[in-house]
């Protein structure tokens, strides 16, 4: 019997197109959370849901490992769990059934549990854990547990309560309301946690879908929590708006681990955003060096971080490819979601990267509330003028918490969530219905991928999307007959004021498309 079963609901092979992809990684946040459990004392083990089928492989952990507490920790450094993906949710409940009927205690953490905390408690989740979560987890444990934390009494002897522990939301056990104790203070001093507990899981499964995949093994690593930017889009129900970062001598070691003690040829820094301060990435720069820890990595950032300096120094500290959130060619689009960058500045970017070797990718986003065809055009020109390395393209997505979901929010209907990382499905009125989205994506993706099919080294396992003159004949013929008769309009929010650019020369037939992407 041990003291805690840690897991968490996203499943690879549940996405379809994260299979396709096969870059699976793994679930760091759960890690940091064994980490910091057995460095007080705990027994602790994790059923990586990744790579291994929960309906079948969580039943078998359970008889194993006879937990007292079964523990829903999210990878909150994984996107696809920011996402909040119905699958996930679908996931956990059928966790919670099976740690109930083994009669273990069961809590939750994660974006989707935050936001419908009222939904999970009822379901049966003994407590959820808010925000960041590590220490809030280990005082609750230790209390279900009666276990004193290591060099101090855990409560006073009056406070034997769970009212007592920030960061909690659980149902009141006489009147069934909901309780949100105080709020847990974010940690500023990250290098006091521990390593994640990587040997927990079995990093032999991940080397081999990587190497059967891509040639190589990636491994993941984050040097930094949250981001202090406040693009009205992004959901933050973690660590909000703060910033906290280690130190370069911390995550230039972790590095060094990594290369060495686990054989990763390729690292994924999973930050929100990374390189935001210069001196940093200099340190980093130099540690790594003096380690002698440079592995190849991929991270993602700002256009305006991407200035000639920071790029030299990404560079030396091994930096091989980097996403940008462009979001839009469009500068009212970009006003409109609060981004705080200029159209101008992703050129410049993109060739201080080109100059120094770095990959350059783009995150698109289209389908914000006021895009245009204009504006659609002017983003599908900013890719034609700067051909970027990759992209990744989406719709906007609202997520609770966000100015934009409440924007939105009295168009949701049913469904307020992507079932899959593949669902692409428009949860709003936009400019365009779903189909004429897709088919920009698919366009998009083929156009990139011409562009750079002749570059040397490109990765193993990319898919083909189709020949590109045929998918902009379609999107041309879809624009005509997709446009939603009433799409939401864009009001700006109070203190902002959109600026339109002067606007080029506009596509109304795929010879004029074609003029715009120069092809």
């Amino acid at each position: 019997m041990i003291d805690v079963l840690l897991t968490h609901s996203y499943h690879l092979y549940y996405d379809r197109k994260q299979t396709r992809k096969m870059q699976p990684y793994p679930p760091l946040g759960t890690l940091y959370a064994a980490g910091l459990l057995r460095s007080a004392g705990h027994s602790v083990a994790v059923f990586d849901t990744m790579l291994n089928d929960p309906e079948q492989g969580f039943q078998a952990a359970l008889e194993r490992y006879q937990p007292r507490i079964v523990v829903v920790f999210e990878d909150n450094f994984n996107f696809l769990s920011k996402m909040c993906l119905t699958r996930m949710r679908e996931v956990a409940y059928q966790i919670l059934e099976a740690s109930q009927r083994a009669g273990a205690t069961v809590l939750v953490n994660g974006s989707d549990a935050s936001d419908h905390a009222v939904d999970y408690l009822q379901r049966g989740f003994r407590c959820v854990l808010l925000g960041e979560a590590e220490t809030t987890l280990l005082e609750t444990v230790s209390y279900l547990l009666k276990k004193q934390l290591p060099k101090k009494q855990f409560l006073k002897e009056d406070e034997q309560s769970l009212e007592h522990i920030p960061g909690l939301a659980y149902l009141h056990k006489d009147t069934g309301e909901l309780v949100r104790t105080g709020r847990r203070e974010l940690m500023r001093d990250l290098d006091q946690l521990p390593f994640p507990s990587r040997e927990l899981v079995d990093t032999n499964q991940y080397r081999d879908a990587w190497k059967a995949a891509h040639g190589y093994f990636s491994l993941n690593i984050v040097a930094s929590r949250g981001c202090p930017y406040r693009c009205n889009w992004c959901a933050k129900p973690i660590y909000g708006d703060s910033f906290s970062m280690r130190s370069a001598a911390s995550v230039a070691e972790e590095m060094r681990q990594l290369k060495y003690n686990f054989g990763a040829d390729h690292l994924w820094f999973a930050d929100d955003i990374f390189g935001l301060r210069p001196k940093w990435v200099r340190e980093l720069a130099a540690e790594v060096e003096r380690l002698d820890a440079a592995v190849p990595f991929k991270m993602q950032s700002r256009v305006d971080l991407m200035t000639a300096d920071n790029v030299r120094s990404l560079r030396r500290a091994g930096c091989a490819e980097v996403w940008m959130g462009v979001e839009s060619g469009s500068q009212k689009i970009l006003d409109a979601m609060d981004k705080g960058t200029r159209v101008d500045q992703v050129a410049r970017a993109r060739e201080n990267l080109r100059h120094e070797g770095i990959r350059a990718c783009y995150f698109l986003q289209f389908g914000y509330t006021g895009e245009t065809w204009q504006d659609i055009q002017d983003t599908i020109k900013l890719v034609r003028d700067t051909r970027p390395d990759d992209i990744g393209v989406s719709v906007s997505y609202p997520l609770p918490g966000t100015k934009f979901f409440d924007r939105v929010q009295a168009q949701l209907g049913d469904k307020t969530n992507w079932s899959d990382s593949e669902d692409m499905a428009m949860m709003f009125q936009g400019a365009y219905t779903n189909e004429f989205y897709r088919a920009l994506h698919d366009a998009l993706h083929a156009q990139v991928d011409s562009w750079n099919s002749t570059v040397q080294g490109r990765e193993k396992g990319q898919p083909t999307h189709g020949d590109p003159d045929d998918l902009w004949r379609r999107v041309m013929r879809l624009e005509k007959t997709c446009r939603n008769p009433k799409p939401t309009a864009l009001n700006s929010f109070a203190g902002h004021q959109l600026v339109q650019l002067q606007p080029q020369v506009y596509a109304t037939s795929f010879e004029e498309l074609l003029n715009v992407l120069g092809s």
